[in-house]
């Protein structure tokens, strides 16, 4: 026999959506982030190097790399978007900035400098193989081999990474620590 259908059960009209605790809780559910207004201090991190459809690409100035979505600023702390792709070969990375609604990239001229939040940035070593042996530096990042930044996702935390064709045990593993996902050709 089976079980009614009703409102906030499985296979009910709302799809089993109904009990899952509201909009942002149940299985999953994140918090809408929340605007935390600007930091206390900037510190250079790239300079504009072009306009490229409605985005900002810039040279990364710093030693460090920035987190995804981290805020840009200028140098009087006023935000200007958010850090998009990063991309280019390890010793001299670029990123494209996501500009917020109203500022347009091409307001900006070659050689303009770009601020973050200190707090927003990662080690290089975040980003490098690291010799056998010896403890990975954090979770996530990228570590395929000594080539350059392929996309996105790289420090956001979780599990994964982007190992590349042939690595031993897999591919790209996506959040969550567990060994399952995608595991390439090799």
């Amino acid at each position: 026999m089976r079980p009614p259908r009703g409102r906030g059960g499985r296979g009910g009209r709302d799809g089993g959506r109904g009990s899952r605790g509201g909009r942002f809780g149940g299985r999953g559910g994140r918090a809408p982030p929340r605007d935390e207004g600007p930091p206390s201090e900037v510190i250079e991190v790239s300079t504009f190097v072009l306009a490229c459809e409605g985005e900002a690409v810039t040279k990364l100035t710093n030693e460090k790399i920035p987190y995804f979505n981290a805020p840009i600023y200028l140098h009087n702390k006023t935000q200007i978007g958010k850090v998009d792709e990063i991309f280019g070969p390890i010793n001299e990375s670029y990123f494209s900035i996501k500009m917020m609604e109203g500022i347009v990239a091409t307001s900006y001229s070659a050689g303009d400098k770009f601020f973050i939040d200190p707090a927003k940035l990662l080690p290089l070593s975040r980003f490098l193989s690291q010799p056998k042996g010896q403890p990975q530096a954090g979770r996530g990042g990228f570590r395929g081999g000594g080539g350059g930044f392929r996309g996105r996702g790289g420090g956001r935390g979780g599990g994964g990474g982007f190992r590349g064709r042939g690595a031993p045990r897999g591919g790209f593993r996506g959040r969550g620590g567990g060994g399952g996902g995608f595991r390439g050709r090799g």
